[in-house]
């Protein structure tokens, strides 16, 4: 039987909030190249690709100067391809998911402290979002030097939320991501859809009181 004690939850921004990101990358390399694989393949296997996106994710390197990289890889490998604007390409094909808003809303009114944790990508991947009135707290990667599945960016993410990992559910749509937050004391749920998700959460945070907040942790 699930033992329901957390009050509070950390979601990730692209493939959670938004459609896939995996589709994203997908449709974008199908696009330059008609390889749906490339990009995804690139940033997992290939050691300059992954690199580049590292740097940028941590905020050591700008949106241009990891396009540019980015581009040159994808021309090594026959895509041809410029650099500006490519972030942009790949930002396209992420659309807003409502009702994974709506259970963020939802979540934040029955009193749960909500918090946003992301790997950045891009100046602009945040555009569309009112994160400062959807969230207690937000965490982005290249804001504070270190990326998922750092111990460090779930640290950071729950002291600014002001919650304890252990009382923690991080919502993600990479399966690592969740296996690191776990490492910490954080429970996760793997984001496939907004009703399973939703069911997921139900599992492990403990009920809403009836004045709206988040009941009491249980033994």
């Amino acid at each position: 039987m699930n033992v329901r004690v957390r009050t509070a939850v950390l979601f990730d921004f692209g493939g959670v909030l938004t459609t896939s990101v995996v589709t994203a990358f997908e449709e974008l390399g199908t696009e330059i190249a008609d390889d749906p694989e490339l990009l995804l393949r690139l940033l997992s296997k290939d050691e300059e690709s992954s690199a580049l996106l590292v740097a940028h994710e941590e905020g050591r390197i700008k949106e241009s100067e990891f396009e540019n990289g980015l581009a040159a890889r994808l021309r090594a490998h026959g895509a041809p391809v410029e650099g500006p604007g490519l972030v942009r390409r790949i930002q396209t094909g992420l659309r807003p998911d409502p009702d994974m808003i709506t259970l963020v809303a939802t979540l934040r009114a029955e009193g749960r402290r909500v918090g946003l944790l992301s790997n950045s990508l891009g100046d602009r991947c945040y555009d569309g979002f009112d994160l400062p009135g959807m969230f207690d707290a937000v965490t982005v990667s290249g804001e504070i030097g270190v990326r998922k599945p750092s111990r460090r960016a779930y640290a950071v993410a729950c002291e600014r939320l002001g919650v304890r990992p252990e009382d923690t559910v991080m919502v993600d749509d990479l399966p690592q991501n969740i296996v690191a937050a776990e490492r910490l004391g954080i429970a996760g749920v793997v984001h496939r859809d907004a009703p399973t998700t939703a069911a997921g959460l139900a599992k492990l945070l403990a009920p809403p009181s009836a004045d709206g907040r988040s009941g009491p942790r249980r033994s």
